[in-house]
């Protein structure tokens, strides 16, 4: 959640930048006593440790950040264009551009940033495979109740299944919380991504337990997504092997917000220098894992 200062004076706009608490507990194994009391949770919560302060931590809004981003990119030329990309065109074993709803548009380079949706490109590029691992969320719109305190905490339900759920209040007034992963297929259509049957209702019910003020609280939105994963953790970053100009910055799991500065700035390196000088990226190239085999890949509308 740490966002690097500069960032405040280089992004113009109000992106749900500040600084805030951040605290780890506990919820659902009996009472205990807390080192912290945090008064919009429960009883039922033990805040055992203080994990971050306003000095060392801080959050944006990944929505309105996302927003500040590309309309900085546009200031320095940058355009947005929608479509469906069906395709890398390449010539002499260099990609020299997209194919973007039947047309091309030719480039220098091309960077493969499509979260878990990367994967279909393995159908285009000698890339390792990407997961989509499942989550869910709600956001609760608590006006000024909710003091900036972020919480990691570990919650058992009345089953006994352990729960890793988050919250995390913003400067607009709502409180984000997440919980509940899930292995279900990713669809080949974002919009088509719906939360798993239950777990809303799950997420809700743990939450009416952890604070009375999120019981209270109106909901404004229940949703799922999907983060990106490797096989082996860590986010593939760095040239496509065997492709020139074609690069992948995507895996980033729950950190993509966090790391997508640091990846844009070195990926832009790579591009035009020939080498990232602000992150040593050969812990995440590529190349360290095999491809899929496309003979296998099985992709359908």
């Amino acid at each position: 959640m740490h966002c690097i200062p500069s960032w405040r004076r280089r992004l113009a706009g109000d992106w749900g930048y500040r600084r805030l608490d951040t605290y780890g507990g506990f919820a659902g194994f009996g009472r205990h006593r807390g080192v912290f009391a945090a008064q919009w949770l429960s009883d039922a919560v033990t805040v055992a440790q203080a994990l971050g302060s306003p000095e060392t931590t801080a959050q944006v809004h990944p929505r309105l950040f996302t927003a500040a981003m590309m309309h900085a990119a546009k200031l320095q030329g940058a355009e947005l264009r929608h479509g469906r990309v069906t395709g890398i065109r390449q010539r002499d074993g260099r990609a020299t551009g997209v194919e973007i709803d039947g047309a091309v548009v030719d480039g220098d380079a091309v960077v493969i940033a499509m979260g878990p949706w990367s994967i279909l490109a393995a159908s285009w590029l000698p890339l390792p495979a990407i997961f989509g691992l499942k989550g869910h969320s709600l956001v609760f719109d608590t006006g000024t109740t909710v003091p900036g305190e972020a919480m990691f905490l570990e919650y058992r339900e009345p089953n006994g299944v352990i729960l890793s759920p988050e919250l995390f209040p913003r400067n607009d007034g709502t409180t984000y919380v997440c919980a509940i992963s899930s292995e279900e297929p990713l669809p080949l259509d974002p919009t088509e991504v719906a939360p798993d049957f239950g777990a809303i209702e799950r997420l809700e019910a743990m939450c009416a337990t952890i604070s009375p003020v999120l019981a209270s609280a109106r909901i404004v939105a229940r949703q799922a997504c999907y983060r990106p994963v490797t096989r082996d953790g860590l986010p593939l970053i760095g040239p496509a092997p065997g492709v020139a100009d074609a690069y992948v910055a995507t895996g980033h799991s729950v950190w993509g917000i966090l790391n997508a500065p640091a990846t844009g700035e070195a990926m832009a390196e790579l591009i035009v220098d020939g080498a990232a000088h602000a992150v040593d990226l050969k812990p995440f190239n590529p190349g360290r894992m095999p491809p899929v085999d496309q003979a296998r890949l099985r992709i359908s509308d």
